[in-house]
């Protein structure tokens, strides 16, 4: 929990928290990121991960500063409830499309009386050693809830869907939204530029939380920071495996082509 609470402290703070999003099964990827990350983002929607395989990865975390977020695969209590369980520090939810969806996420992640998560956290209470009433409301005060705007319907509710209380911050999957804009594979198109601008504009009118993916360079981090993000992911970690193998292997490439021709 104090891994979750030390995220929302870094938004409150203005700090913007940093994190990559995971999605090799090895663990230790984990554990090697948590010494530059605010935050991993274990990503099984788009991934074969078992709940064996996340827990390994919220394992990794412990006794660092890094918050486990995971995005389950969909807005569905049944995929919600083990994964916290098994001791997420918060959820990252897919495909938000109206404030009904969003009261349903934020429900299935907290306890009664605020939501209608069923009791039977594993890790998180020290397998049995703690738990009750204080538990349960520590557990509410600390839960990350995030919501993914990434269809258009979503992009129509948004005054509904940036009402709905509880909610800690909401993300923008300008892929998905480009597919229901009928551009699939063209988040650059007008028309997305737009309806990103439409999410951007209300989250910063309506003081909620708010991030944007990450743009796989340093320049469109930093721009999406001075379009006023509360956090953001820097990218996938094969992304940044290879960007940095490449940064090595490039110039060494160039370097050995030019020795053979003199």
């Amino acid at each position: 929990m104090n891994n979750a609470k030390k995220f929302k402290e870094m938004m409150h703070a203005g700090e913007v928290p940093l994190g990559v999003t995971v999605t090799f099964t090895d663990s230790t990827v984990t554990e090697a990121l948590c010494n530059v990350c605010d935050f991993v983002w274990i990503d099984m929607e788009h991934n074969g991960y078992t709940l064996e395989t996340v827990q390994a990865h919220i394992m990794a975390t412990k006794g660092s500063d890094t918050t486990a977020l995971v995005r389950v695969r969909w807005n569905d209590p049944v995929l919600i409830k083990p994964v916290l369980d098994i001791g997420a520090d918060g959820v990252i939810l897919p495909m938000v499309k109206s404030a009904e969806e969003a009261r349903s996420a934020m429900a299935a992640c907290l306890y009664p009386p605020d939501g209608t998560r069923g009791y039977g956290p594993r890790r998180t209470v020290n397998y049995g050693q703690r738990g009750g009433t204080e538990f349960c409301k520590e557990a509410n005060d600390a839960m990350i809830i995030i919501v993914q705007i990434e269809h258009i319907d979503a992009i129509n509710n948004l005054d509904e869907i940036f009402a709905v209380p509880g909610i800690t911050s909401f993300l923008m999957g300008q892929q998905d939204l480009a597919g229901s804009m009928g551009h699939m594979g063209d988040p650059d198109h007008p028309e997305v530029i737009n309806a990103i601008n439409t999410y951007v504009n209300k989250a910063k009118t309506t003081g909620v939380n708010f991030s944007l993916a990450g743009g796989g360079d340093a320049k469109t981090l930093i721009e999406h920071i001075d379009r006023g993000v509360d956090w953001l992911t820097i990218g996938l970690d094969f992304m940044l495996m290879l960007n940095k193998a490449e940064d090595f292997t490039h110039p060494v490439h160039e370097y050995l082509k030019g020795r053979k021709k003199s």
